[in-house]
């Protein structure tokens, strides 16, 4: 199974919306443009605007709607990824260099700021109010998410409810948004819209499980980047949460003050911790529940290309490698 596979019902319309996007990033302020080529040039899965139309499609037809709200995502999903950047201090993006590494933090910020209000002023523009209130509510979310991780982060005091409020908020809810634009597009059917939602709030859980399985176990040269960034961080995901409840008081003490120090060594030992403990058999666990609860939701639609490209796209995304 591979994304080719999957976006081949949608291949015209993806071409349909790479060209849109392109054509709104461009400003009258050359450094943006400069810096928005750069952006394009990094070329990434595209699996937003890949949910909004797959999802637009299983309930109706492509229209113009539709390229409004997979651009309006793709605005939201590559600013965070900007600000993401700044607030990491990470140096590569996708095998280049960051936007911040490469024009300085300052810069960064603002552009980020700027593809921020390019999608709501698209929404505005074609008086897509639902879409504005639907992605603002998405925003919220995701910043309540990343701030909640950094207060655990700092207390290490995170559980696995926690957690899972913390992913839901940061992750689930932009796919979530994602899933119920396309719907929103194309029909007014409320259970289907509910549907769909209930798909992208599962299938985002999945997803962070899966990238939070990876800092653990994937390669370098698979990722693009080393793996224990979330121990370096200090962030507590669910194999070291569960690992942590699981193992004996004296050997989860010892490796809690591994991870609060400054040892750049520690990842080893926190990986084997977590790999004894059970943090990283119990992470797949929940990675498969959730993915077969997004399955689930689709159940009620007719079986279609675009049905098939989406559960095909579940399955890809809990055993992604990158």
């Amino acid at each position: 199974m591979n994304l080719k596979n999957i976006i081949e019902p949608i291949k015209h319309e993806l071409e349909t919306f790479q060209r849109l996007f392109g054509k709104s990033l461009k400003s009258n302020v050359p450094l943006i443009d400069i810096i928005t080529k750069y952006i394009l040039s990094q070329k990434g899965k595209k699996i937003r605007p890949i949910l909004v139309i797959l999802c637009a499609k299983l309930c109706g037809e492509v229209n113009e709607r539709t390229y409004t709200a997979a651009t309006l995502v793709e605005f939201l999903h590559t600013a965070t990824l900007i600000h993401d950047d700044v607030v990491d201090d990470a140096k590569t993006r996708r095998g280049l260099l960051s936007v911040n590494a490469k024009w300085k933090n300052k810069a960064a910020v603002l552009i980020g700021d700027f593809l921020l209000s390019r999608g709501l002023l698209i929404s505005l523009d074609n008086n897509e109010f639902e879409f504005l209130k639907t992605t603002s509510e998405a925003v919220k979310r995701m910043s309540e998410g990343e701030l909640l991780q950094i207060q655990k982060a700092r207390n290490f005091d995170a559980t696995e409810e926690t957690y899972f409020k913390i992913i839901k908020d940061k992750t689930a809810s932009l796919i979530r948004t994602c899933c119920r634009l396309g719907a929103l597009s194309t029909t007014k059917d409320e259970n289907k819209i509910n549907n769909i939602s209930d798909f992208g709030e599962n299938l985002g859980i999945s997803f962070q499980l899966r990238d939070d399985l990876l800092d653990y176990t994937g390669r370098k040269a698979l990722l693009g980047k080393s793996t224990g960034n979330d121990v370096k961080e200090k962030k507590f995901t669910l194999p070291l949460i569960i690992s942590l409840n699981n193992a004996p008081r004296k050997k989860a003490v010892e490796i809690m003050k591994l991870i609060k120090s400054d040892s750049i060594k520690k990842f080893k030992s926190v990986y084997e911790f977590v790999n004894e403990y059970g943090g990283i058999e119990y992470t797949v666990t929940k990675i498969k529940e959730y993915s077969e609860i997004a399955k689930t939701s689709l159940k009620s639609f007719n079986d279609s290309q675009s049905k098939k490209s989406l559960l095909d796209l579940v399955s890809f995304i809990s055993s992604r490698e990158n």
